[in-house]
């Protein structure tokens, strides 16, 4: 179903809405335009269907979002350790059926030893990326169970314990290998090597990452998961746990200082205000600093409002130059200026003042590429050097909403694939800390982003809830992808917003990005054959290959909410 305008509700039924017709699909490699079916009880999308399905028995037993949303995250800990988990870090927004919206820092912390020039070896340099990842100067203090903890405390309804009934049964009875895990297993399988959990839980005698369809148990993992149940967040952050996390990261970690037990005993998830900004009279709310993303993607649509993005149609190349010029724009300001805000001076307001989009989108021509892009001067701003920051990797987004019309979008991740690869209880530990700049400074001048003690690394992450022209929730969305979930969560609101496509479709657009000056066009979609049109734009830098992208979001539609996840998943979730 295709829509473009939904009508306003009572008690969550719809009165009708405007249809918009595309022609022909607009995702080629994969599937149908259909997501799940439709219910006006509630919602939820994961990147894993067991994870999904998690949720949807906690909105089944008559929990909130909230608790639907803690409950996935803890499943995907079991069920996508590439990606995500209790080991590692989020951010939440939750907007209500009212137009209220309540965002959730759960980010990673530096611990107190930390200096801006923790990675720097001893002559000043900086060692090769993968060798700080492999390091236990890579780990941050995770924040996802005080988030959840936080959260459920003022927005729960279910017992603690329930949520993370799922999860344990996951890990103690056992979850099925499918083929998206064991790909991911195997393109890191020197990696794992490092980590013991890791080398007994997924190969086989061999050596080799156990085949699609094996049962793979972490009684481990369900022992942890059981005490934090029981005896709630403090199980994570005081006693046994956290001294075994930083005896294990000490271990790995190549100077003197490092993470302590105390850093877990003063780690505090924060309420923070969120990020809003109209486009084309829908209200789209998202999380602010220390993350990038919903800034960047505010930047983006407040960029492109001119622009009749639908008269000129979801198949013609001249609409994405328009996305990849605000892209461009608006990722030159996220480098100068987006950075923990408690330790930095961020142009919150200065960046979203629709004077200055307005004065950004002005350097965007429909027929040139923009030669040189630098970043602008907000109200505000203060000059900043860029930093070295990496690509973020991995990540999973969960977005859910319940009978009551509250939105959730949770982004949750552990930065690279299986983080740092060190594991203790079962889960793997993030590797955050590489989303600092590395180097403190450039040129003598110093970095937003650098390496302090206790503070948390700029994300991308960018979960995002969108309210309807007339008030009525719409959508919650958000996606993995590292540096790529700015550009994914911006063009899906695009989709359905502009050209009035479903959820899944939406999420399935071709995907194209600016890297610097070079353009990804995903390989297999019209783009890759539209290739030409884009270097006659002024993008002369191309290239064609898979799309490192995974989307989430739950839509209402005639006949209710539904859920979809990126169609590019279809098939490698399938169980023998």
């Amino acid at each position: 179903m295709r829509f473009r305008y939904i009508a306003p509700l009572a008690a969550l039924s719809l009165a009708g809405c405007a249809t918009v017709n595309t022609g022909e699909p607009v995702y080629e490699p994969g599937g149908s335009a259909a997501g799940s079916a439709a219910s006006m009880e509630g919602a939820v999308s994961a990147a894993d269907p067991r994870a999904q399905a998690a949720g949807e028995a906690m909105l089944g037993k008559g929990g909130t979002a909230t608790d639907a949303a803690i409950a996935v995250m803890l499943a995907l800990t079991v069920v996508e350790p590439q990606s995500s988990g209790i080991g590692g870090g989020g951010f939440l927004v939750r907007g209500t059926a009212d137009g209220s919206v309540t965002t959730y820092d759960g980010r990673e912390t530096a611990p107190a030893a930390a200096t801006p020039d923790w990675f720097l070896g001893e002559d000043g340099s900086l060692p090769d990326f993968r060798t700080s990842v492999a390091s236990g100067l890579s780990v941050g203090v995770p924040g996802n169970i005080a988030l959840a903890a936080k959260a459920h405390a003022e927005h729960g309804v279910l017992p603690w314990a329930d949520l993370f009934e799922p999860a344990i049964e996951l890990a103690r009875d056992g979850f099925v290998v499918n083929p998206r895990f064991r790909n991911s297993v195997s393109s890191m399988r020197d990696f794992l090597q490092r980590s013991p959990l890791a080398r007994s839980l997924y190969f086989d005698a061999a050596g080799e990452p156990l085949p699609v369809g094996t049962t793979i148990r972490n009684p481990q993992l369900a022992a942890t998961l059981s005490r934090i149940a029981n005896e709630g967040r403090e199980a994570f952050y005081s006693g046994a746990l956290p001294e075994e996390i930083a005896a294990t990261v000490a271990a790995d970690t190549p100077k003197a200082g490092t993470m302590t037990a105390e850093d877990f005993a003063g780690y505090q998830a924060k309420t923070r205000e969120g990020v809003c900004l109209d486009y084309r009279e829908h209200r789209v709310c998202a999380m602010g600093p220390p993350t990038s993303g919903g800034i960047a993607v505010l930047q983006m649509l407040g960029m492109l409002e001119r622009y009749d993005l639908a008269a000129l149609g979801a198949r013609n190349p001249e609409t994405w130059h328009l996305f990849l010029e605000a892209q461009r724009l608006a990722y030159a300001d996220r480098e100068l200026y987006l950075a923990d805000s408690d330790y930095v001076s961020v142009p919150v307001e200065g960046l979203l003042d629709k004077t200055y989009l307005a004065q950004r989108s002005a350097l965007i021509s429909p027929d040139a590429s923009i030669a040189q892009v630098v970043a602008g001067r907000p109200a505000g701003a203060q000059a900043r050097a860029d930093g070295d920051e990496p690509e973020e990797r991995g990540t999973s987004h969960i977005a859910i909403v319940d009978r009551d019309g509250t939105m959730i979008s949770y982004t949750s991740t552990i930065e690279s694939a299986f983080g740092s690869g060190l594991t203790v209880g079962g889960f793997f530990l993030n590797n955050e800390l590489t989303d600092f700049s590395r180097a403190p400074s450039v040129n003598g001048m110093l970095v937003a982003n650098r390496v302090e003690a206790g503070k948390r690394p700029r994300s991308s992450m960018a979960p995002t809830v969108v309210y309807a022209p007339d008030g009525a929730p719409l959508l919650s969305v958000g996606a993995a992808g590292g540096s790529t979930i700015p550009v994914q969560t911006a063009r899906s609101i695009v989709g359905i917003v502009d050209f009035g496509l479903s959820a899944r479709e939406a999420l399935g657009l071709p995907f194209v990005m600016a890297f610097g000056n070079n353009v990804l066009l995903e390989q297999g979609t019209w783009l890759e054959d539209a290739a030409n049109a884009f270097r006659a734009l002024g993008h002369t830098e191309i290239s064609i290959r898979e799309a490192p992208v995974k989307g989430g979001a739950v839509l209402r539609t005639p006949d209710g909410w539904q859920s979809a996840r990126d169609p590019r998943l279809d098939g490698m979730l399938d169980l023998p």
